[in-house]
């Protein structure tokens, strides 16, 4: 009870009041999150990767993201094949289950959970994911009426990419950014977690769930609830990964369905209905999964 009260009942909150504040002013989240993307998260990105020391962890970490998306995507071609589903289906049910919900659900646990030390590795993390979710989850949603083209092009209109370009060689060269600039890139990042937590609430409220196909969402959840977050505990068994690290991409294996991949089946027409449900219901199961799960890694 400890760990919801101190880690995961905060988040919640503010998830929460982003939620009220949608159903109650129904306010328009376009502009808030182009603010979010475009300027809040590249000073998140950018003051991670400036600061951050460098190691073999960053390579672990980007061999675990890959490992972990290939299987769950295999696991989910599999699947389909036995139960004979369509391919919209089954590449809804990648869409839902092998990308999760790492930076505006994920990055605020890690910080409760772990503290600044934690919330680095997340916010590097969060990074990847959105890079390989720009081209993975473009590529299955969209994958019946455009190409990987679409998908690589999506990654370079990512500002958050063009952060990492420039503090990477900033940061291995030890090249030191003006202390005026550095600040206000600090007070920026600051916003950037509550906002993105506030916009999440407020995306939830928008989900409309129609006709639940209850076996596929059953199976979603399992998947990414409970067997992602396993995937991903044995492969921290593979690599020399850092106690704490290891720790962070366990839990962030146990997020929920990522709310932009709803956007993406949306827009291309790849199972919408099916994917908002799976995204609506792992998200209010994971306040009890990601409990019992902090608890057990202690």
């Amino acid at each position: 009870m400890t760990i919801f009260i101190q880690v995961v009942l905060p988040v919640i909150l503010v998830f929460t009041l982003g939620f009220l504040v949608q159903k109650w002013k129904k306010v328009d989240i376009k502009p808030i999150s182009t603010v979010a993307i475009y300027v809040m998260t590249p000073c998140l990105v950018f003051r991670t990767f400036y600061t951050s020391e460098l190691n073999l962890q960053y390579m672990y970490m980007a061999l675990f993201s890959f490992i972990l998306l290939f299987s769950l995507i295999f696991i989910n071609i599999i699947s389909a094949k036995i139960a004979k589903l369509t391919p919209s289906t089954e590449s809804g049910l990648i869409l839902s289950t092998a990308f999760m919900n790492s930076g505006n659900y994920g990055a605020p646990i890690i910080l409760f959970a772990y503290g600044e030390a934690g919330f680095a590795f997340s916010v590097s993390f969060m990074v990847l994911q959105a890079i390989i979710m720009n081209i993975f989850g473009v590529y299955y949603a969209a994958r019946e009426h455009a190409g990987m083209g679409t998908a690589i092009r999506s990654v370079f209109l990512m500002p958050a990419t063009y952060a990492v370009i420039i503090a990477l060689p900033l940061n291995i060269a030890n090249i030191s950014v003006p202390e005026n600039l550095l600040m206000t890139v600090d007070i920026i990042a600051e916003a950037a977690v509550p906002t993105v937590m506030i916009i999440l609430g407020m995306q939830l409220a928008l989900i409309r769930v129609e006709n639940f196909q209850w076996g596929k969402v059953s199976y979603g959840v399992f998947l990414r609830l409970i067997v992602s977050p396993i995937i991903a505990f044995l492969i921290t068994l593979i690599f020399p990964f850092d106690p704490l690290l290891a720790k962070v991409l366990i839990v962030s294996a146990a997020m929920p369905s990522a709310a932009t991949i709803v956007m993406y089946a949306v827009q291309f027409e790849s199972e919408p209905r099916l994917v908002s449900s799976i995204t609506l219901i792992t998200t209010l199961i994971s306040i009890f999964t990601i409990t019992l799960l902090l608890i057990m890694l202690g």
